[in-house]
């Protein structure tokens, strides 16, 4: 009968880390999702300036060539819309130091103090990778994305209703018509398509950027290795082309460019690693 009754003892005790985990790993979530449903709500009161904000790239681009920067809506509802994907990218940015810091704290009670020490830098750089990513997309690559699309424009570079545009054909009379026999092809966005192109290019370049955070943390724990890293090159170069075709525009340009990206973050992971094995090396002969 005492064996019988120390059995449920024994699963009790043997649950309880578990249980305590799964509590832990809950409040975590609890956290993330509340910093993140508070940063959505922020950004959708503000959600115009944001808009302006990541309009300037295209509306650069079409002040280069003369032209007057707007974007049109093709459905009634696609305003709402627009706002609500401004909120969750917004929310998303925002949120990612918040999420960060509590996967820290879920994680951090069961690392010793040298551990702590070695995944802190790591936690620092995720975000601030993150943001270089964003910037690197929003500052270089969406202005000459927009530039080279923005070439295949011809003939008068203004909508039709607009006055200036009809006044100024209205006097030209036939003599504009003779020189320009051919069709016109004029810019004329859609608000959606717009902001779902730039915040594509902006999540993937900083996600992407996270590659040599992740791998050289898995360096650091032995997970990979510099070795493997580069054997796996072949390999790397599919996935990446993979990932570059799903996440960016069906067009060849963007696509090259992010796998250009994204490949030369990997041989700087590879970099890296390598540098952290030799100075384990080292650290390993001193001992000796």
């Amino acid at each position: 009968m005492a064996t019988k009754s120390a059995k449920p003892d024994d699963i009790d005790d043997s649950s309880a880390p578990l249980i305590e985990h799964l509590k832990e790993l809950r409040t975590r979530l609890i956290w993330s999702v509340l910093a993140f449903v508070l940063a959505m709500v922020l950004c959708y009161f503000v959600w115009n300036p944001i808009f302006d904000f990541l309009t300037q790239p295209v509306c650069t681009a079409l002040e280069k060539r003369g032209q007057t920067c707007g974007l049109i809506l093709l459905k009634m509802q696609e305003g709402f819309f627009v706002a609500m994907r401004i909120a969750f990218f917004g929310g998303f940015v925002l949120a990612f130091p918040v999420v960060g810091y509590q996967l820290w704290r879920f994680v951090a009670p069961g690392l010793y103090r040298s551990e702590k020490n070695a995944l802190l830098p790591f936690l620092v750089a995720s975000p601030v990778m993150f943001l270089i990513g964003a910037a690197f997309a929003y500052y270089i690559i969406l202005p000459w994305a927009f530039d080279f699309f923005l070439g295949f424009q011809q003939g008068p570079l203004a909508l039709p209703d607009d006055p200036a545009s009809a006044a100024a054909t209205a006097a030209a009379g036939a003599t504009a018509a003779a020189k320009e026999p051919w069709a016109g092809i004029v810019f004329q966005g859609s608000v959606e398509e717009y902001l779902t192109l730039t915040t594509k290019f902006i999540l993937a370049f900083g996600l992407s950027f996270q590659l040599p955070v992740a791998l050289t943390l898995m360096g650091k724990a032995g997970l990979v290795s510099s070795e493997g890293l580069a054997s796996m090159r072949r390999y790397a170069i599919i996935v990446i082309l993979v990932l570059a075709a799903m996440v960016t525009p069906p067009d060849v340009i963007s696509q090259i460019v992010l796998f250009t990206v994204i490949y030369g973050l990997y041989e700087v992971s590879i970099f890296l690693v390598r540098r952290i094995e030799r100075k384990r090396e080292l650290e390993e002969q001193a001992d000796v």
